[in-house]
């Protein structure tokens, strides 16, 4: 089977995706697997430029097929922050728990708390870059909930369920998560190359 490269360093998020992928027609490695170390810095203004750059990045240092993501979180009564800054929403340190606690902070007495996740993936297949956008929409609770997940997933509630991402089962939230989403059209694709290949 063909490699296809996963442009992140994040092991939660590679297993999450070859649990998503489970189908696809290629053996998706990871940077650590290929042995890439270097940062690579995003400097776009959205998250399809973000994804953009790393895939773009890793093709051109490798020759090889790739796919990136860039993913975040928006939240409405904070004018859609953090979103291309989910990640270091509370500092270049990147923790989970400082970006909660500065999130609840900011939402302290907010009535409204819609959020929504937004994932895109950026895909070069024989150097044709393509982008596949997915979105979960939902609300913010007002504190931890479940163990599960990794980043917002224990304060983020999706639209109909009354758990967070980190309380529902990996099976259901990979069904529904923006993630799942985006890689599902990312997914149709790949097997539409495969077969124009063919």
């Amino acid at each position: 089977m063909e490699n296809l490269i996963f442009a992140t360093g994040n092991e939660h998020k590679a297993s999450e995706v070859r649990k998503i992928l489970y189908d696809a027609p290629y053996n998706i490695l990871t940077l650590s697997d290929i042995g890439y170390q270097e940062d690579i810095a995003e400097t776009g203004d959205t998250f399809a430029e973000n994804a953009s750059i790393k895939a773009k990045t890793i093709y051109e240092t490798t020759s090889r097929n790739v796919f990136a993501d860039d993913s975040g979180l928006e939240v409405w009564s904070l004018d859609m922050a953090p979103g291309i800054y989910t990640a270091r929403y509370a500092g270049d340190q990147k923790n989970d728990d400082d970006n909660i606690d500065k999130l609840l902070d900011a939402l302290k007495g907010v009535d409204d708390r819609r959020a929504r996740f937004v994932a895109v993936m950026a895909v070069i297949i024989d150097g044709q870059l393509e982008t596949f956008e997915g979105i979960v929409n939902g609300t913010i609770a007002d504190q931890r909930m479940g163990e599960g997940g990794f980043g917002y997933d224990p304060i983020f509630i999706p639209e109909g369920y009354d758990q967070s991402f980190a309380q529902l089962d990996d099976g259901v939230k990979n069904l529904i998560s923006h993630r799942y989403h985006a890689l599902y059209k990312m997914g149709k694709h790949l097997q539409e190359s495969k077969k124009g290949q063919r």
